[in-house]
């Protein structure tokens, strides 16, 4: 009787410890491929800002309380722009799941849309009541961020995102030194510091998601094997 030959190296069965870490290497792919690229919208979020608010400052004349019209023309471009690109990105991204999972970010979405049209019925308000030019256009400023930073928070919660509570908590601080400033040093500081805050937050995540898929390549165990 004659023993079987032996198997090949590539027709070795998997031991269970490879078998995991090729599945969590899966579930780790689908999960990229199933999820909104923080690094783009961070970066996206960050242009915007930065050349929104930048263009406010420079467009705001001398001893005048608010911009000119052009240059708030340009910042609602650049806010429209970005909220384009999120809304499209994140709806490619997360099309097709379903459960808890949806449920959570279909009502966060809702969150910020409820957020900011109160946060316009509230800036009319003050408006219409005769607030000055500047008061007005400070709190329009401060209430956006307000809504910005408490929404990331929650984020962070929902999400179990760490990074989130950092942005969060920065754009709550500077929008609040920025209201203290006034007009137009508060443009310029949202440009450096907030949009800033979201530059370097992409650059966070982009090393974060480097780090992670050193870490978790998974190299064929059949192949590896002497």
């Amino acid at each position: 009787m004659t023993s079987p030959a032996p198997r090949p190296d590539d027709e070795r069965p998997l031991d269970p410890a490879d078998t995991l870490r090729v599945i969590q290497e899966a579930q780790r792919r689908a999960r990229a491929g199933s999820e909104p690229d923080a690094r783009l919208l961070y970066a996206t979020w960050g242009a915007a800002w930065l050349g929104g608010y930048l263009t406010l400052w420079a467009g705001t004349p001398t001893g005048g309380d608010l911009p000119a019209g052009w240059a708030f023309a340009v910042f609602t471009v650049a806010m429209a722009t970005a909220v384009v690109v999120t809304v499209v990105h994140s709806v490619r991204r997360t099309a097709g799941t379903r459960g808890v999972s949806a449920r959570v970010g279909t009502l966060y979405g809702w969150s910020w849309f409820l957020g900011f049209l109160a946060q316009f019925l509230i800036v009319a308000g003050l408006a219409r009541a005769g607030a000055p030019p500047e008061a007005v256009a400070l709190a329009a400023n401060a209430i956006a961020c307000l809504i910005v930073g408490l929404l990331y928070l929650a984020g962070a919660m929902l999400f179990d995102d760490r990074p989130l509570v950092l942005l969060g908590g920065w754009i709550l601080l500077v929008a609040a030194a920025a209201t203290m400033i006034g007009v137009p040093g508060t443009y310029l500081l949202m440009a450096l510091a907030g949009g800033g805050g979201f530059l370097v937050m992409g650059a966070v995540e982009h090393a974060r998601a480097v780090r992670a898929r050193r870490a978790g390549q998974v190299p064929d165990p059949r192949t590896s094997r002497a």
